[in-house]
């Protein structure tokens, strides 16, 4: 039978916000209310009639709450199948049929963002939260569970509109729900206890989950799983999209580089950084960030390391951008900016990047380290007769965080903190020269006394040979090459600093 009412349901939340309007109709329709603890105190406040769960179980809730609703005459009622046999083995044994389950787990990841100590997050564990809501979910043909807060007004406008009857394809839906729930609690739980202990191990988190409008194209699907909202705060705009949601990962990560910078502008296409620049205002940050690629700017992803001021703003509003996130902005900024309905402005606070990064390939998933070394002056070796200056070095560093941004093969030019031109996914080292000089030329700057970073060794002298010849004179690199003496020897041949960072930044 697809289409069954509503006659019983066993509530036991832990949040109680939103549920006041459920429990009301739940008793205007006469359904038959179960409760626990401060659940049955939160209905019996609102004068409606409510069991307690002991009065059905005959045990009280024990262990300091650790067991309240762990029992054959609460589980066998949810999980009997409603036909002979089962029915049957209920009415032996006086278990009454419970038709709704609703739940709200313990907040166990709320915990552990807010405390350490280790006893109150194992408390925060829900055992018995969990097992209903699984329990529930297994037997969808005939029971309805509702699994967190965030149905409740899903929920609520089904009972407005079914009059407490639920039909086969609602009861799935929130089965789906359920598992989903149920998957991210656990996931939360099995993160906490491996970093406890030290170890490390994929693990996706499978609730919340965001269904996109549509994918990376639109003949794709796309779904977004995990709690967005603890890392930006949507202020306006249209529905974040799939190919935001990495831009924005992109200039997240980036822009997140520079939180102990200048003002800091940068500029996203693709994934890829097409400006950068840090200035003692923020406004000249952005002027300099666009003037590095004016052109790839356009329908771009902008992150300030600022929060943005209303002449930042009205520069920016000059230009077709998709996203700007920011760690803040002023009345007067978003009063400019709030004029064109589609923009998306989001704020962020400070960010941490995961510690392990997962790429869906095969038929399996690759885990990694994310590559979160910053590289510092005393980590660079100079390997030339001549030693950058202090100017040098600022640049050289500017232009190697930005060379961990961009796909491989890559090549940075930078000088006075601006970036001045890129080469980004090439197939060769040269060709992502080449077009690093041809990007910068293009837009009206003049390489002399430039820098240059690149993202892996040199196999041969001619990128120092090509960088000489367009006026570059100080070189960041890993080192490691078999050759690297011939690229030494031509810059100490032509009066060019080279320095060695030892690390390797390739990004596929």
């Amino acid at each position: 039978m697809s289409s069954l009412p509503i006659r019983s349901a066993l509530i036991s939340v832990f949040t109680k916000d939103g549920l006041e309007p459920i429990i009301r109709q739940l008793h205007q329709l006469g359904v038959t209310l179960y409760s626990t603890g401060g659940t049955q105190a939160f209905i019996e406040g609102l004068n409606i009639p409510v069991i307690p769960v002991e009065s059905l179980t005959d045990y009280p809730s024990i262990l300091d709450g650790r067991v309240k609703t762990l029992h054959p005459k609460i589980f066998g009622g949810i999980l009997a199948r409603r036909e002979p046999g089962h029915l049957d083995q209920l009415a032996a044994y006086s278990i009454p049929e419970i038709d709704l389950v609703i739940v709200d787990l313990y907040p166990f990841e709320e915990t552990v963002q807010t405390t350490t100590d280790h006893a109150a997050i194992i408390e925060k564990i829900d055992i018995g939260g969990i097992s209903l809501i699984r329990a529930a979910a297994k037997n969808y043909q005939d029971v309805v569970i509702i699994p967190c807060r965030d149905e409740y007004d899903t929920f609520h406008r089904l009972l407005d509109v079914k009059r407490g009857a639920t039909d086969l394809e609602d009861r799935k839906y929130f089965a789906t729900r359920a598992f989903q729930v149920s998957a991210g609690y656990d996931t939360a739980i099995g993160q906490y206890f491996l970093g406890k202990s030290g170890q490390e191990s994929f693990a996706t988190q499978a609730a919340p989950a965001k269904t996109l409008r549509y994918g990376e194209n639109p003949h794709q699907r796309g779904t977004f799983y995990g709690p967005l909202e603890n890392v930006v705060r949507q202020l306006h705009g249209k529905e974040l999209s799939y190919n935001n949601l990495v831009d924005i990962d992109a200039g997240l990560t980036l822009i997140s580089e520079f939180r102990q910078a200048d003002p800091t502008f940068v500029v996203i296409k693709h994934t890829n950084a097409c400006g950068v620049a840090s200035r003692p205002d923020l406004f000249t940050a952005w002027k300099d960030a666009l003037a590095g690629d004016p052109v790839s700017a356009f329908g771009g992803i902008l992150a300030a390391n600022r929060e943005i001021d209303a002449q930042t703003a009205s520069a920016i509003d000059e230009i077709f951008y998709e996203v700007l996130l920011a760690p803040g902005f002023s009345p007067e900024a978003l009063e400019i900016l709030q004029k064109k309905k589609n923009r998306i402005l989001l704020v962020f606070p400070e960010y941490h990047q995961p510690r392990e990064q997962f790429r869906s390939l095969l038929n399996g998933v690759l885990v990694q380290d994310v590559d979160n070394i910053q590289e510092t002056p005393r980590d660079l070796q100079t390997v030339t007769k001549v030693h950058p200056t202090s100017s040098e070095i600022a640049d050289l560093l500017f232009a190697n965080t930005c060379v961990k941004h961009l796909k491989s093969n890559t090549i940075v030019l930078v000088r006075d903190q601006q970036l001045l031109g890129m080469g980004c996914g090439q197939t060769s080292r040269v060709d992502a020269l080449q077009q690093a000089i041809t990007k910068a030329k293009g837009f009206g700057f003049d390489l002399k006394g430039a820098v240059m970073a690149s993202d892996a060794f040199f196999p041969f002298p001619d990128c120092v040979e090509i960088a000489d010849q367009a006026g570059i004179r100080a070189v960041i690199q890993p080192g490691g090459s078999v050759k690297d003496q011939d690229s030494i020897a031509y810059c100490d041949d032509h009066q060019m600093s080279m320095v060695f960072t030892g690390n390797r930044h390739f990004k596929h």
